[in-house]
């Protein structure tokens, strides 16, 4: 009888991936989690919970927001990218008015830093283009090799760079060549504990490689039999590059950046202890830090890490486990964090409990009281949580991916709380 087994049998079921799959618990898919029926959202509402007003974005059912690392604004802070079933769409942060700017099928890859330029794929071309949001002028920037994708460019958008498996094994992660316009592709696949450690257990030979958008020419950096994923140029420097060796995290030595020469290929956070795991990191807007989920162990005790890759200063904020997030962000002048929340649905979140279904709002402290800690260790801090939006109707294998808008005002976030995927924005102040 399940009942019967310890916690600690549990857990390890939890995290193989068995209890989920083999036993037949039931996981809440996205069509089943919503508790309200399939209607038009309001557009705006005080959240009797928290007492912060949300507003809801987009108007077509079936939108989203973008990954939470990918930028979604143009350098000027004036729109935001979103997709749609159609295609990509683009909001005007004054007016809150909407427009289609690309037909699709075709996956956005991210905004450019340096144009108003929305970066994407056409998979049936196996090519990267370019949009000018203002303009609309549109242009080809590069073939992207057979097996291969593009998951970022540069700063002062010059280069791309992505990754492929060399020869014919098997892609365990078919959905990364898929379009991905509609918002329904980016519901998470109940099996994914299982899929990630087939995959880690493959060795599957990879190149990491950049494409020159002047010239197309592609320059492998990088080849290894570590699975090579979560690809993000630094924000500021278009030499620096961001990368992980992907896996459970418990289990890989993640988080990487590399020169765009090749060189300089540098671990970031080192393990310590068994089962310690970090993940879902991404750069602050000045490119000077590296964000990152660390659990001391995996699951267990909770931190939002942060590496400065100019000093090698570091800051561990602690949270409770209620509080703990899918994805944190944090705001252009680094003073304030977010957090999507939770929930147990997604077999690996095995520790989530009803209070962790928040959008989230973290005030950091630090509390050492040196500049320069002991033998150089990290600053030790804690996160203080103010929940923002109740998200106990949203099913969780719909990841909410939080962000804040460029006036530090807004958290966006994309919900199926009221059936269908659309684009919802929570004030940071109380309503009043």
């Amino acid at each position: 009888m399940i009942a019967e087994k310890s916690p600690v049998i549990l857990r390890a079921l939890v995290l193989s991936g068995v209890l989920s799959l083999s036993l037949g618990l039931p996981l809440l898919s996205r069509a089943e989690v919503p508790a309200t029926e399939a209607k038009t959202p309001p557009k705006s509402w005080i959240d009797p919970d928290t007492g912060h007003r949300v507003h809801r974005i987009t108007d077509e059912p079936e939108t989203a927001s973008l990954y939470f690392n990918d930028n979604s604004f143009t350098p000027d802070g004036k729109q935001m990218v979103y997709t749609t079933r159609k295609g990509i769409s683009v909001l005007d942060l004054a007016t809150f008015r909407t427009r289609e700017v690309v037909a699709g099928p075709v996956r956005v890859v991210v905004v450019g830093r340096k144009s108003p330029t929305v970066f994407y794929l056409k998979t049936a071309e196996r090519a990267l283009y370019g949009t000018n949001l203002d303009t609309g002028e549109t242009k080809k920037l590069a073939d992207v090799p057979p097996r291969g994708g593009i998951d970022t460019i540069n700063a002062d958008e010059t280069m791309a760079a992505g990754a492929l498996i060399v020869g014919n094994g098997q892609d365990y992660n078919a959905r990364a060549g898929q379009p991905q316009a509609q918002a329904h592709t980016l519901v998470q696949p109940v099996d994914k504990v299982k899929m990630m450690e087939a995959r880690l257990a493959a060795r599957l030979p990879m190149e990491m490689y950049t494409i020159d958008l002047n010239t197309g020419k592609r320059t492998v950096l990088l080849r290894s039999t570590d699975w090579l994923n979560h690809l993000q140029f630094s924000p500021t420097d278009p030499t620096l590059l961001m990368y992980c060796h992907e896996g459970s995290w418990w289990k890989v030595d993640r988080i990487w950046t590399i020169r765009t020469d090749g060189t300089g290929n540098t671990l970031i956070h080192h393990r310590t202890m068994g089962m310690e795991a970090s993940g879902h990191e991404f750069w602050s807007n000045d490119g000077k830090m590296i964000y990152y989920d660390l659990h001391m162990p995996f699951g267990t005790s909770f931190y939002l890490a942060t590496y400065n890759v100019y000093s090698g200063e570091r800051f561990w904020y602690h949270l409770a486990n209620t509080e703990w997030s899918i994805h944190y962000n944090a705001t252009a002048d680094n003073t304030l964090f977010c957090g999507d929340g939770t929930s147990n649905a997604p077999d690996w979140c095995f520790w989530a409990t009803p209070e962790n279904n928040w959008i989230y709002l973290f005030r950091p402290e630090r509390i050492d009281d040196s500049t320069t800690p002991e033998k150089n260790l990290p600053h030790p801090g804690v996160l203080h949580a103010e929940r923002l939006v109740n998200m106990s109707k949203h099913g969780y294998l719909l990841e909410p991916n939080v962000f804040f808008s460029p006036d530090q005002k807004l958290i966006f976030f994309r919900s199926n709380m009221f059936g269908p995927t659309y684009v919802f924005a929570v004030e940071v102040a109380k309503a009043g």
